[in-house]
């Protein structure tokens, strides 16, 4: 990934966990990015305000708590809701529910509403490493809407 590309990184609005926050921060820098770095349990509100005002390349979200489908979906309207971040990259990733492998019947439901990108914990860093190798083909999203990313194999 080239230096200079802007992220937020964000846990949603039910997830206090920031080991995973920091993990991410820490890997998009080896990677020459800058990362604004919101936490944990942060407003919905909060984090459309911050994209708004910083536009940065994509918005990663993560989440450990087992609530991310629910959170997620809920922001996701939201982000695509507002015009000015309609080519905003927003991509989430962690423990989507509670149901353990089952959790990969959430994956489409989110893409399907406006994730660029869903990751099942159980997928591993390297399909989250090919999206930011995807990030250097251009400044917006890709469209049409996509399959989601992640699925187990």
């Amino acid at each position: 990934m080239r230096p200079g590309k802007r992220f937020i990184v964000s846990s949603v609005s039910s997830d206090a966990h920031m080991w995973n926050l920091v993990f991410l921060q820490l890997l998009l820098e080896e990677h020459g990015a800058e990362v604004n770095n919101l936490g944990a349990c942060v407003p919905d509100e909060l984090i459309i305000d911050e994209c708004i005002s910083t536009r940065p390349d994509a918005l990663i979200l993560s989440t450990v708590n087992g609530h991310g489908h629910l959170d997620g979906l809920r922001l996701i309207r939201k982000i695509r809701s507002e015009p000015a971040l309609e080519d905003l990259r927003v991509v989430i990733g962690g423990k989507l529910g509670v149901r353990g492998a089952e959790n990969i019947v959430f994956a489409e439901e989110l893409a399907l509403n406006g994730f660029d990108a869903v990751f099942e914990a159980g997928s591993g860093i390297e399909r989250f490493e090919e999206f930011l190798g995807a990030l250097e083909s251009g400044p917006s999203r890709a469209r049409p809407a996509l399959a989601p990313v992640g699925a187990a194999a």
